[in-house]
């Protein structure tokens, strides 16, 4: 179970109110003195384990053989830090202990303001209490509201998001313009029978404007009646980390409202121009005999061109749009990885608080828990590491080459490992050796390095021999223990190839392997190989953990490396923009082809009469089929055209937005496939009502009223 520590005014501090009984208070954890054994569960935990029994105030629970007495159930969306539980924290001045601080801003006071007020009192400590403060530390501050990371990871994407529903609206707005024009067109006698009896032109364009209004208010609905049943989808498949937990993504009134103002305003203004263009009819003309029937008008044709033609521009923007969010995604699916995650999880297991103090307790416990992993039936190969899981993987520190001058910005990621990391994840060595167990055994100084950082500070091929200094890796019990004799300097032996260590999408950065017994923290983590899917191993090596030692726990939801890529976080966003732009994209392509279709169905309904007398005249079918497709060349050419130049102009902001896509829609041949697609859309669209008109019986298209 998950365990989360606040400062006892931790509840007051967030201001949630506990569901059941109360929160920490003060009296909880009172300065200078331990804690009181006081828990607040968290609201899953309550609902999962004591099946949500009101009765549980007042009742007492274990935890790491400790008795606690529960005093609340925290609210149902208060998940601070996904905790299981809530315990008071007894803050102490031990330096080697990081907490996190919160800081809660009055009315009207700006990160600035609250950035300058606070700058003074960090230099004033600094000055107090040196020790506390790393020399050389940068002591700037900033204070960072707590949306602010989740707006930096998904803000792009919900640009991109309500780009594309924009476009997607002026793409249908066009349709339902295509439509009416069309529809309002053949009934130009009804409106010149009206007119002709009295209807003002104002009762014509109210006419007008009410049946496009109830067309939008009937489409809104079933839209919203559409978003209330996938809203649960796509919230699914948005990247684990990408929104705080508390989060509840609803339809809720403000976006409701939203919506329907949109839906309403482009309804009335959509549907304003057919009732403007027919609201005065031409009695005299329209009223004689097969006007309406042999021609639509050199305006009405070329209102219809100009909506064509934007429809193709903006499905063509959102195809290349699409086809590079897909080709990104794919690219950061094919990015190498310099290392084999197949069929290997990682098991993490935490040290509890007052247990394995030293390194000669230390050492030998990781070990048997290694020994007892690997021996589980099914596992092929193991190895420890402290958080040596790629692509994300060490943590980074400064460096030293011995015998050489410093570099303020010599960094590294360092990871602990055992020597059997290199073979588990199949990662080759390019030089040198890795170490035996007999040296992981006694922590020796030793150090592999990756060859970024060998062609970086050792252009020479010779790093190999030499000797880096970690200044920062000294021991601080009981959170780090180093081997006997260690005094921060480590013997390079090795150099093996490059692997992702710092995201899928970042450089590779320096990197430094070390026996993990030379530096052990209060975490570890056990990688397993097999042949098998390796989570049906998940209970038999947690069983040979607790066997070793029967209060030992491990990490809850252990994912496998497959699964641990995939919720990275470019990875989970490139599937999401991939995802959405492709539905998108979609929708546009069918809405475009329903445009040209209807446009080019109602243009041969109009000259049904004139293709009657041309095939009565010897026209033959190849013939009308030209005509038919000539109509639409110009705006489906012009439209395409925009819609390249719109794609190569636009393609930065989407590089911008999206950065994990690593694709340009300006790619040629994206571009040219784009190109074809919409064009063989079109060209079906317009091939089946061409196919109708040449297929029109001559006498019967003649006394066609």
């Amino acid at each position: 179970m998950q365990a989360v520590y606040f400062s006892s005014n931790g509840f007051s501090f967030f201001g949630v109110p506990a569901f059941l009984g109360r929160g920490l208070q003060p009296s909880d954890a009172i300065d200078g003195q331990d804690p009181q054994p006081v828990v607040v569960l968290g609201y899953k935990f309550w609902q999962r384990h004591f099946n949500s029994d009101p009765a549980v105030l007042g009742k007492t629970i274990q935890l790491v053989r400790n008795n606690y007495t529960v005093v609340g159930v925290a609210a149902s969306r208060f998940t601070w830090g996904d905790g299981d539980v809530y315990l008071p924290k007894k803050i102490t001045q031990d330096q080697t202990l990081g907490y996190y601080v919160g800081i809660r801003l009055k009315p009207g006071i700006s990160h600035a303001q609250a950035d300058a007020a606070l700058q003074p009192l960090i230099q004033q400590f600094a000055k107090e209490t040196p020790k506390h403060f790393p020399p050389g530390l940068a002591l700037k501050l900033h204070v960072v509201g707590l949306n602010e990371d989740f707006i930096k990871q998904l803000g792009g994407t919900l640009y991109l998001l309500f780009g594309s529903v924009a476009l997607l609206l002026l793409i249908g707005c066009g349709n339902v313009s295509i439509l009416l024009l069309a529809r309002a067109t053949a009934r130009n006698q009804e409106f010149a029978v009206r007119a002709a009896i009295g209807a003002s032109r104002g009762r014509i364009i109210r006419q007008l404007l009410t049946e496009a209004l109830l067309l939008s208010v009937t489409g809104a609905a079933l839209g919203l009646l559409l978003a209330y049943k996938t809203i649960d989808l796509i919230v699914a498949n948005l990247p684990e980390f990408s929104f705080p937990h508390e989060a509840s993504i609803h339809i809720n009134l403000p976006v409701l409202i939203f919506s329907i103002a949109i839906a309403i305003g482009t309804g009335i203004l959509f549907g304003l121009w057919p009732a403007w263009q027919l609201s005065r009819p031409e009695v005299s003309q329209v009223m004689q005999a097969s006007t309406r029937k042999t021609t639509t008008g050199v305006s009405g044709r070329k209102v219809h061109n100009t909506l064509i033609a934007g429809q193709i521009a903006l499905t063509l923007l959102m195809l290349a749009g699409a086809g590079a969010a897909i080709e990104g995604f794919l690219r950061l699916m094919r990015t190498p990885l310099g290392y084999d995650p197949h069929n290997i999880m990682s098991v993490g297991i935490p040290i509890h608080d007052g247990t394995y103090k030293t390194w000669a307790e230390r050492a030998p416990y990781f070990e048997q828990l290694f020994d007892r992993a690997a021996q589980v039936p099914g596992v092929t190969m193991a190895a420890m590491s402290s958080n040596a899981t790629p692509p994300s993987n060490g943590f980074s520190t400064k460096f030293e080459i011995v015998g050489k001058p410093a570099s303020e910005d010599q960094s590294l990621h360092v990871n602990l490992v055992s020597p059997e990391y290199f073979p588990v994840l199949k990662i080759p060595l390019l030089q040198g050796r890795i170490w035996d167990n007999a040296e992981n055994h006694r922590g020796a100084s030793l150090l592999v390095i990756n060859q970024t950082l060998a062609k970086r500070y050792f252009p020479g091929g010779d790093a190999v021999g030499h000797t880096l200094k970690m200044p920062e890796v000294v021991e601080r019990p009981p959170y780090l223990l180093t081997a006997p004799g260690s005094n921060s300097t480590f013997l390079i032996v090795g150099v093996i190839a490059d692997k992702l260590d710092d995201g899928l999408s970042n450089p590779i950065k320096p990197e430094g392997f070390i026996p993990y017994t030379a530096a052990m923290g209060m975490y570890t983590q056990i990688l397993i190989r097999s042949q098998v899917p390796p989570l049906t191993l998940l209970h038999a090596v947690r069983a040979a953990v607790n066997s070793v030692d029967h209060d030992q726990q491990t990490n809850g939801n252990p994912r496998d490396l497959e699964h641990w890529i995939s919720e990275e976080p470019e990875w989970a966003r490139g599937r999401l923009v991939a995802w959405l732009f492709a539905t998108f994209a979609g929708l546009a392509l069918v809405l475009a082809a329903v445009g040209l279709y209807s446009v080019v169905s109602y243009s041969v309904v109009q000259r049904t009469n004139e293709f009657g007398i041309r095939m009565a005249l010897g026209a033959p079918r190849g013939h009308v089929l030209r005509i038919v497709f000539a109509s639409t060349v110009v705006s489906v050419g012009s439209g395409i055209l925009a819609g390249m130049i719109l794609s190569v102009a636009l393609s930065k902001l989407m590089g911008h937005w999206a950065q994990e896509s690593q694709a340009s829609s300006r790619d040629p041949l994206l571009l040219l496939a784009s190109t074809v697609a919409l064009g063989l859309v079109a060209f079906i669209a317009c091939a089946i009502p061409a196919r109708r008109a040449a297929r029109t019986d001559p006498m019967t298209a003649i006394r066609y009223e």
